[in-house]
């Protein structure tokens, strides 16, 4: 007698799984973390603030452009990174990048080129980014001084 041979059945549970199986496959490690997705999203707003920049101002959309970018770009290699310590270094280098962010507000602020509440939004999302980061690298540094031991 012949064994039945299970058939996937659209929208079933082995279809469901398998998607889910692809998704997760497909995804990479710094896609998983919360901060390289708000970082993301202070790029997208910090795109917005470099826009409303006035003619005579790209030295300033130049550096906001390179800083925001690096917040995002190092939080992502730090995380394909094997090593703790090659980890801790990304996330430190990310957290320079998203103080350096932070100042540059602070200069369109001052200069009159950012309105306060276009200001606070992005401090409050810089500030957050920074915490983060913070939070990686001590992670990173423990898990080191515990192997060390």
């Amino acid at each position: 007698m012949p064994v039945p041979v299970p058939v996937p059945v659209p929208g079933g549970r082995n279809e469901a799984r398998e998607a889910a199986d692809m998704a997760s496959m497909q995804t990479l490690d710094h896609e998983r973390l919360d901060v390289y997705h708000l970082a993301m999203e202070f790029l997208v707003f910090a795109n917005s603030v470099i826009e409303g920049l006035p003619r005579g101002r790209s030295h300033l959309a130049d550096e906001f452009t390179r800083a925001s970018m690096s917040v995002v770009l190092n939080i992502a290699e730090g995380a394909g990174k094997v090593s703790k310590g090659d980890k801790r270094r990304y996330d430190l280098t990310a957290r320079g990048s998203a103080t350096e962010s932070a100042a540059l507000l602070d200069v369109c602020l001052r200069l009159k080129l950012l309105d306060a509440a276009q200001h606070q939004g992005g401090k409050e999302k810089v500030v957050r980014i920074v915490a983060m980061l913070i939070r990686l690298a001590q992670a990173c540094e423990e898990s080191r001084t515990a192997s060390d031991a």
